[in-house]
């Protein structure tokens, strides 16, 4: 019986021994699989780390070089915006100044015009007096732009004109000859100037026009830009919210990596240590 009872323990041994030399085998086998992997993973997580830093690194950069365009861009269009409204205000006081000047010669040639080709005798004298009025203002208001428009001769003749209207209308009817002619150059020195002030009016709404064309191309090429440079950084900015959210990720996934290496290298250790002493 004895024997019989030796004989049994010894196969229960065997087998209980069988048993942990396959446990040691698989488990052995299992864990150092599962370490060549994790260090796999951590090897890939560490590459993907860096292309992901670098990465956001790249397009925060680029948002920045997006925002000084964009900034670039909005200040060029604020700042042609403000040279377009200083010229317009210029334009539009030109403008009225000139319109104002034409209506006045124009009520000065038409004064004249009444009795031109007959006596000035006949102009009132009132009328004579505001037409030399008219004539020394816009002289005196518009030397500048007469400057190239009057001869010498005419500017005297007016000058003559402006200091005494009087010769006109209170000479002598045997003064009509010598001073018919001078009327006739008053007359043709207030034409010359309106249509001088026409010309200068016509030119002044000519460049208004290119000028308002001019930004206005500007103020499409400048929105457009803008709104491209924004539509960069809104795309970028998502695209860096995703990199640095997949980033952080990666990040949680090498450490829980590591802790899951460590546990399992720590197991092997063990378990080699247990399995070497059956």
């Amino acid at each position: 019986d004895m024997m019989k009872q030796l004989e049994k323990e010894a196969e229960e041994d065997e087998e209980i021994y069988d048993k942990m030399a396959c446990w040691c085998e698989t488990n052995d086998k299992e864990k150092t699989k599962s370490i060549a992997d994790a260090e796999a993973r951590i090897e890939d997580l560490t590459t993907k780390i860096e292309e992901l830093t670098a990465a956001s690194a790249r397009l925060n950069t680029e948002i920045k070089n997006h925002e000084k365009e964009v900034a670039k861009n909005q200040e060029a269009l604020d700042k042609a915006t403000a040279i377009r409204e200083k010229q317009l205000a210029e334009f539009n006081a030109e403008e009225k100044d000139l319109l104002e000047s034409i209506s006045a010669l124009k009520a000065a040639v038409t004064v004249l015009s009444k009795h031109h080709g007959g006596s000035l005798l006949q102009v009132p004298r009132t009328h004579m007096l505001s037409v030399a009025a008219t004539l020394q203002y816009q002289l005196r208001k518009h030397s500048s732009l007469l400057q190239g428009a009057l001869t010498p001769s005419e500017r005297r003749v007016a000058a003559a004109f402006v200091q005494a209207p009087q010769d006109y209308f209170d000479a002598a009817p045997t003064f009509k000859q010598s001073y018919a002619p001078q009327s006739g150059e008053i007359f043709g020195i207030l034409r010359q100037m309106k249509e001088t002030f026409e010309s200068n009016l016509s030119a002044s709404q000519k460049e208004e026009m290119a000028n308002q064309k001019a930004y206005e191309d500007l103020k499409v090429a400048k929105e457009d830009e803008i709104a491209a440079g924004q539509a960069q950084i809104d795309s970028k900015t998502k695209e860096l919210a995703e990199t640095d959210e997949k980033n952080a990720q990666a990040k949680v996934d090498i450490e829980d990596t590591k802790a899951s290496l460590s546990a399992d290298e720590q197991f092997l250790m063990m378990l080699k240590e247990k399995c070497s002493m059956t």
